[in-house]
């Protein structure tokens, strides 16, 4: 069984063995063992910190999943939130100019990149990754679900837009076609080193390298065209699911490999708009029982598990070793929601 649960100083070495493992395009978790350990002290300052309204800043939240069965690290998943408040945050607007001649009769549109700064203050899902022998089971469901489970409860402590930044395509040795063909010829480096940089160190060396003016994408070599808003292939599972939830394609892509960022409105992401709060109640429960995402509802102690779960009146019917698991099988609170969307939605979020 996994349980997600904020990420603790202790788990460095092995959050360092588990990055190692991500490849190349997982620019949020830099297999580096001093810049993981500055994430996992932001996330502990950004749970310890009180929160302001008034005065947003950017913030991180780290969660780990924990295989309760061996004590291993299987995976980690995260919120960003204020995003380019204090470090830019850059992406490709896809936008449209229209060259025109009435005299010779021709009107074309031609597909352009804009560099732009849009998503400046919005929340970012970030850094999911689940090591290879957990990759069933639901487990990628519950890593990534989790996150709207703790934003369905803590949703004033963020802003409004949700985002995700999904991986481009890449190929086994590193080489992004989009890179390739724009981004090498301002920075004279590959993409893999760009990528590391950007994980790494301030962004502001994107702006001082990158074209100001539009890119016109036909003028990119075929292939290139192609990447433009296209995930990884080992992305597609995480595409589909955010679709799932509402996360829609606005026009935005990655600066580095063109790969498509989704963006929600918090209230209208499935689980959080279905997912509610009751006691929990730990029930033996038949085998048949939908599974759903628990999750306890503390701020600072939030810890999230798949179960078989019943809506009972006001109480969370919760099967036994995950109620335990969750340390909520004596009436505490809990937000629970179906892992997969419900034909007839009866309750919004409380």
């Amino acid at each position: 069984m996994l349980l997600i649960r904020p990420i603790r100083e202790s788990d460095l070495p092995a959050l360092v063995e588990l990055a190692g493992a991500a490849g190349i395009g997982m620019t949020s978790l830099p297999g580096d063992v001093e810049l993981l350990r500055s994430k996992i002290e932001l996330s502990l300052s950004s749970f310890a910190a009180p929160h302001d309204p008034a005065q947003p800043r950017e913030t991180q939240f780290l969660f780990v999943a924990e295989d309760l069965d061996t004590g291993a690290l299987a995976g980690t998943t995260a919120i960003k939130s204020g995003i380019g408040l204090s470090d830019p945050f850059y992406s490709y607007r896809l936008d449209k100019i229209v060259h025109a001649s009435p005299q010779l009769g021709v009107h074309k549109v031609m597909p352009t990149l804009y560099l732009s700064n849009d998503y400046t203050g919005a929340a970012e899902l970030a850094s999911l990754l689940l090591a290879p022998g957990y990759r069933s089971g639901g487990n990628g469901h519950l890593l990534s679900k989790c996150r709207f489970l703790f934003l369905a409860q803590h949703g004033l402590r963020f802003p409004s837009t949700l985002i995700a930044d999904m991986r481009g395509v890449s190929d086994a040795q590193g080489r992004s076609p989009f890179w390739e063909a724009l981004g090498q010829h301002f920075f004279s480096m590959d993409f893999p080193l760009a990528d590391r940089l950007s994980g790494s160190r301030s962004k502001a060396f994107i702006a001082e390298l990158m074209p100001r003016h539009p890119i016109y994408v036909p003028l990119l070599p075929a292939d290139a065209q192609a990447v433009i808003a296209q995930v990884h292939d080992n992305t597609r599972p995480a595409l589909k699911l955010l679709e799932a939830e509402g996360f829609r394609h606005k026009g935005y892509v990655d600066i580095f490999d063109a790969g498509p960022t989704l963006e929600a409105e918090l209230g209208q992401i499935r689980a959080v708009a279905q997912s509610q709060v009751g006691a929990c109640e730990m029930a033996d429960l038949p085998e048949d029982t939908p599974l759903h995402l628990v999750a306890t509802t503390a701020w600072d102690a939030f810890h999230c598990v798949l179960a078989p779960a019943q809506w009972q009146g006001d109480v969370w019917r919760v099967g036994t070793a995950q109620a335990r698991a969750l340390g909520c099988d004596h009436g505490q609170p809990v937000r629970a929601v179906a892992l997969k969307p419900e034909k007839h939605p009866e309750h919004a979020s409380s």
